[in-house]
């Protein structure tokens, strides 16, 4: 078996072309649903946010799972291939396991570290799993690649330090006040950025948005977003007092606000501090309005010296997380490798069970005259004599799974403990239990036999899907 993710994100793929990707959330049962139905697919989770699509599966050839995945996008989304597959990417074994990890831990993120693909994560395996689309793989896996995410943000800082404009405004806004409890915020202009600093310093507790705009009917509708008040562009200059903290970005020609306006307003503050934030290029407060006392005033410029200062922050934190990712990897190779061991101890546990009830049977008809209890006593001191003597063996052999040469040791407990013919009967049974299932639903047979080796190998493959 392989584990494969076939997607596109935002460095591969364009909005225009995400967008005609997403999955609607009431269609993702569906979605699994036929996804799980494909050829060679034997586990299956989507991952769909407004920055990827990812389809992870459990495929039981790679070969041709890239081909098979992408008749699935093909027909699910009504596009022919030719106008997205020059967009996919297709990560193989272990480096589509690394892909899971990093895409977890916000290492993939177009804003690194950040938390929320975490949740997203987390809600498309729950899904996945509700709609009985995984199996041992991935119910392991994305386990996994949980626990690893809540590690990297609650071991590192990776997630602490500001990487947008908007929350630069936001962390320097509490250098100065502390907290925003009580704070009156004044946007100049109904800008994007303004938008979303006054959306985050909102969250943060601000009292009272005032939202100025020349078109009044635009400040009604920002302001109706906050809870906030409306006003005219030129009634700013006399409300300007109120302002615990401005955010101006107008998109003027010129200076919206001169010192002698910003100082007149102090004055009225009786220099209670004023935080003031100029987003606009060109530049909308007079760079001299600096120089009044108690107003601490930021452009652009100096807002990203912190963005890029904060991201160096986490850059040096994503390195940590590097580490315990190569730790992860090595943990679930260990586990996947002693998934072959299962059917080899279920093989030796039927055969010494089949041995006892021969060897009691033998027993009663030669001792016809045992009472129940005098049989009840032999059995389980018989049944404790077989399984003392399994116990060191199967303790044992999953050890020397996880080792260099762990096939090599598992073929030999094969022979050693003659398991070839209990091993036959077991896959027989289980491909005619596939063969009722495919009956039963109309899908492909997909036994899993034995066989089960390790398909997680170093190195991983990573490809371009082709047409």
């Amino acid at each position: 078996m392989h584990i494969v993710v076939v997607g596109l994100n935002y460095r591969t793929a364009p909005v225009e072309v995400r967008e005609r990707f997403a999955f609607a959330e009431r269609e993702l049962p569906e979605a699994l649903k036929q996804l799980k139905q494909t050829k060679s697919i034997m586990e299956c989770v989507i991952v769909a946010t407004c920055n990827r699509t990812e389809l992870y599966a459990v495929v039981d050839r790679h070969q041709l799972c890239g081909h098979y995945i992408r008749n699935f996008m093909e027909q699910w989304f009504k596009l022919p291939r030719d106008q997205f597959t020059n967009h996919l990417y297709m990560y193989e074994d272990e480096q589509a396991i690394e892909h899971l990890f990093r895409v977890t831990s916000g290492l993939d993120s177009m804003v690194i570290g950040e938390t929320q693909i975490l949740g997203q994560v987390r809600n498309a395996f729950l899904l996945a799993q509700e709609q009985k689309a995984t199996g041992t793989l991935f119910n392991m896996l994305f386990k996994q690649a949980v626990t690893l995410a809540k590690r990297a943000h609650s071991e590192t800082s990776i997630g602490e330090s500001a990487v947008s404009v908007s929350y630069a405004a936001v962390e320097l806004g509490k250098r100065i006040f502390g907290n925003f409890r009580g704070k009156t915020v004044m946007i100049l202009g109904a800008g994007k950025m303004s938008e979303l600093t006054a959306k985050h310093l909102h969250a943060n507790g601000v009292k009272q948005i005032v939202v100025v705009n020349r078109t009044y009917e635009r400040a009604v509708e920002l302001a109706e977003k906050f809870n906030g008040v409306p006003c005219s562009m030129d009634r700013a200059v006399d409300r300007l007092h109120e302002a615990d903290i401005l955010i101006s970005s107008t998109g003027s020609d010129g200076y919206v606000l001169s010192r002698e306006q910003v100082a007149a307003a102090m004055h009225k503050r009786k220099s209670k501090a004023l935080f003031m934030i100029d987003i606009a290029v060109p530049r909308d407060l007079d760079p001299k309005i600096a120089s009044v006392e108690n107003v601490f005033l930021y452009d652009i410029d100096d807002l990203e010296g912190i963005v890029e200062s904060n991201l160096e922050l986490r850059r040096q934190e994503a390195a940590k997380i590097e580490s315990f990712i190569e730790e992860e990897l090595e943990a679930f190779r260990s586990w996947y490798k002693t998934l072959g061991v299962v059917p080899l101890i279920r093989a030796l546990q039927e055969k010494a069970a089949s041995i006892h009830e021969e060897t009691m049977a033998s027993l009663t008809n030669k001792l016809p005259d045992l009472d129940e209890r005098e049989l009840k006593v032999i059995r389980k001191l018989t049944k404790s004599i077989v399984n003392q003597m399994m116990q060191d063996p199967i303790v044992r052999i999953k050890e020397m799974a996880g080792e260099k040469r762990g096939d090599e040791a598992m073929d030999l407990f094969v022979k050693l403990f003659a398991l070839e013919d209990t091993l036959a009967q077991g896959d027989e049974q289980q491909k005619q239990a596939s063969g009722k299932e495919r009956s039963a639903h109309g899908g492909s047979s997909k036994p899993v036999g034995r066989g089960m080796q390790p398909a997680v190998q170093l190195p991983g493959r990573t490809a371009v899907v082709t047409p």
